[in-house]
């Protein structure tokens, strides 16, 4: 078996912040908003450790009891994969607010929002789909299989 484990309650909390912060940058026109988000997710995917909103959840959330752990069975990559991906979009979208392209920089943060908010409200990560079907075409670095297909098998 597999001892590889993931904290969804963690993913889940990054998915509020990124989705809350992103939402509200959208309403008040605060493209900044978007900037910091981008950094956030971007300083996540390569240093997970020093990711701001998994700190949140882990140093404020999860003590005080206001989130309980929903620790599964899970390969942290595909997860590390799709936060890249999201922030890669918002550092397209900020380039488009530096090239007074407003309008292509909040097609791009909605995107972010549509797909965080399919992770956290339908449990579908297209980031993660994305990581597993890299990985079925045995493209270099996605060396990871789902657990539920090995399992399966």
């Amino acid at each position: 078996m597999n001892d590889r484990k993931v904290d969804h309650s963690a993913l889940r909390t990054n998915q509020a912040f990124i989705i809350g912060l992103l939402l509200i940058g959208f309403v008040t026109d605060v493209k900044a908003l978007v900037v910091f988000v981008a950094a956030v997710m971007l300083i996540g995917t390569f240093w997970p450790k020093v990711s701001l909103f998994k700190a949140v959840y882990v140093y404020f959330l999860k003590p005080r009891g206001l989130i309980k752990p929903d620790v599964k069975i899970d390969n942290p990559e595909p997860h590390l994969f799709a936060q890249g991906v999201g922030g890669v979009f918002l550092a397209a979208a900020t380039l488009a607010f530096v090239a007074n392209a407003a309008t292509i920089g909040w097609a791009l943060t909605w995107i972010v929002i549509a797909l965080a908010s399919l992770n956290l409200f339908a449990g579908i990560c297209v980031g993660c789909l994305m990581y597993y079907w890299l990985n079925r075409l045995g493209v270099p670095g996605f060396k990871y299989a789902r657990i539920n297909a090995r399992i399966q098998e």
